[in-house]
């Protein structure tokens, strides 16, 4: 799913090279809402807009190069918070995206099935590493190309396949020696179907983004879980620092609070059950959803995404589906009435 404000490629740019557009944007927002009140609520992301909450960083952490005992550290948490079989499974990295593109460079050339609608940055960087990328709609058109992409649940609907299925694709894969990468991204609310713990007995390779439910996108780190010889290879690819010295130490401490985690994924439950009541009361219908945004459908969604952007409020829409607006979830009570406010039908 692209953005609402779709980049225009560079003269000479191929498809791949061309940027696409996302959430988030709020430079895009005021350009198309100049009168908008500030500050803007952004709810063009599946962030939570509730943040870890980032004890005082050490001067050394910018000072230093990361020290390789505290990546191993960090990777160490990682591995126990995800489910991965060790530590040696499981590669830190600067975004998801980054890792994406490892892995299909890796990979050998030929053709590539993404399941979708979906993220629309996988195919992307899967075809600028030289794949042929074909999105598919049915689960059983995965499993005989060589490199196949899911998003778990999926971005932006919310879909989720049971650990089954994904198993039973893993193993159509293995038969012909390719590949199932499984993008868990918006996973950590409810983890109940990832993969990540059968990295090594299936060909399968997932990948796991910190900032969207520890509410810190800006740190960029992720984590790439996948057999042992992957890892290796991912790993020799980025390089001794793979990561900040600051996303080692928040990561670090992040990933070992489980009090916080299990508050916040009851809290993010209670949260997108209050945003997906409040959008049927305004009329508009809910096709899908995670613990971090709703995907809801109205034939006047374009009216309701310009009536939102003038009171300030930024949503996501989607030029794939001009019916289709996801919103993220409000940060404040003031958000929340803010929301609620735009949304009334005018007069």
């Amino acid at each position: 799913m692209t953005s609402p404000i779709p980049s225009s490629p560079k003269p000479g740019a191929s498809a791949a090279e061309a940027p696409i557009g996302h959430g988030g944007d709020l430079g895009a927002a005021r350009a198309l809402f100049p009168g908008a009140p500030e500050p803007i609520v952004d709810l063009s992301t599946g962030v939570n807009p509730h943040p870890y909450p980032i004890a005082a960083v050490a001067s050394e952490d910018f000072a230093r190069l990361p020290e390789p005992v505290r990546l191993a550290g960090l990777v160490d948490r990682a591995a126990a918070f995800y489910g991965a079989p060790s530590a040696e499974h499981v590669v830190a990295a600067p975004g998801g995206q980054i890792l994406m593109a490892l892995i299909a460079d890796l990979s050998p050339k030929g053709e590539a099935a993404i399941l979708g609608p979906t993220y629309a940055e996988h195919a992307r960087v899967t075809a600028f590493a030289g794949h042929d990328v074909e999105t598919v709609s049915a689960v059983n058109r995965l499993g005989a190309a060589p490199l196949a992409i899911v998003v778990n649940p999926n971005n932006p609907d919310g879909r989720l396949l049971p650990r089954a299925a994904l198993l039973a694709i893993a193993e159509r894969q293995k038969a012909h020696g390719g590949l199932l990468v499984v993008d868990e991204a918006f996973m950590d609310a409810e983890p109940d179907e990832s993969v990540g713990g059968d990295v090594e007995s299936a060909n399968i390779v997932v990948l796991r983004s910190f900032g969207k439910f520890f509410g810190l996108a800006g740190l960029r780190l992720s984590f790439a879980l996948s057999g042992r010889e992957l890892a290796a290879r991912l790993r020799a690819r980025l390089g001794p620092w793979p990561v900040s010295g600051p996303a080692l130490a928040i990561g670090a401490a992040a990933l070992s609070d489980r009090a916080w985690i299990e508050k916040t994924r009851e809290d993010l439950r209670a949260s997108s059950g209050r945003l997906g009541a409040l959008l049927r009361r305004s009329g508009l219908e809910i096709v899908g959803r995670t613990g971090l945004f709703c995907l809801a459908r109205s034939p006047d969604a374009q009216g309701v995404f310009g009536r939102l952007g003038e009171a300030g409020v930024f949503v996501r829409r989607f030029d794939e589906d001009r019916h289709l607006l996801r919103f993220g979830l409000p940060g404040t009570e003031i958000e929340w009435k803010r929301l609620e406010d735009a949304l009334r039908t005018p007069a």
